[in-house]
């Protein structure tokens, strides 16, 4: 009878999880392989973390694919035509931050904080996705309030741009003040407060 081969002693795309995490608190330069290798898959020697996952930077662009595929789609009502332009905004805006604040992962978003993990020049390309995505974002942001302007529901005279930048800066304090402890509900009110903005924009009944 031939000998079955010994099997994986730990679940790759859980490993992966473990990975971000920790990429996600520390950023990709302060985490450390010795801190990678301890952390996923409940240890692992060196030699099986390259076999499994071929270097730092490999793992890094996984965990980075892992992040923008689950928690970093809180932003997606930003591209959602079906859903009114503000309410496409606040629940972004709301959907962003409460995950931001939940318990059992990270404070904060990894894509906002992802501007630590390259301190340097050299390490500019290994975070190359993240500073796509908060692009993306930010056009995201522009692009509803755009519409709002040619559905007719925000003055012709309203700057998309300055606008959209306003609430973007918005989402990226929200990584520094939930990693400080700000409550998730004193950055909720916040939103109603920033959503006034918005309101300041809107075309007046003739």
């Amino acid at each position: 009878m031939a000998k079955m081969g010994r099997p994986r002693t730990f679940d790759r795309q859980k490993a992966v999880v473990q990975a971000m995490h920790l990429f996600w608190e520390h950023g990709y330069e302060m985490t450390s392989l010795s801190q990678l290798k301890a952390n996923i898959g409940g240890g692992i020697s060196t030699p099986s973390f390259y076999a499994a996952f071929g270097s730092k930077e490999e793992l890094f662009n996984e965990a980075v694919q892992c992040y923008l595929e689950t928690y970093a789609c809180v932003t997606d009502s930003l591209w959602d035509d079906e859903i009114p332009p503000r309410d496409a905004v606040e629940l972004a805006l709301r959907r962003s931050t409460k995950m931001q604040c939940e318990s059992g992962h990270p404070k904060g978003c990894m894509v906002s904080l992802g501007t630590m993990s390259a301190p340097t020049p050299e390490l500019t390309h290994v975070v190359e996705p993240l500073t796509a995505s908060r692009s993306r974002t930010l056009q995201g942001f522009v692009r509803c309030v755009e519409r709002a302007i040619a559905m007719g529901e925000l003055s012709k005279k309203a700057n998309a741009r300055s606008i959209g930048i306003a609430f973007n800066s918005f989402l990226l304090g929200v990584s520094i003040l939930a990693r400080d402890g700000v409550e998730a509900s004193d950055l909720d009110a916040s939103i109603t407060e920033l959503m006034k903005l918005w309101d300041i924009e809107v075309c007046q009944p003739k």
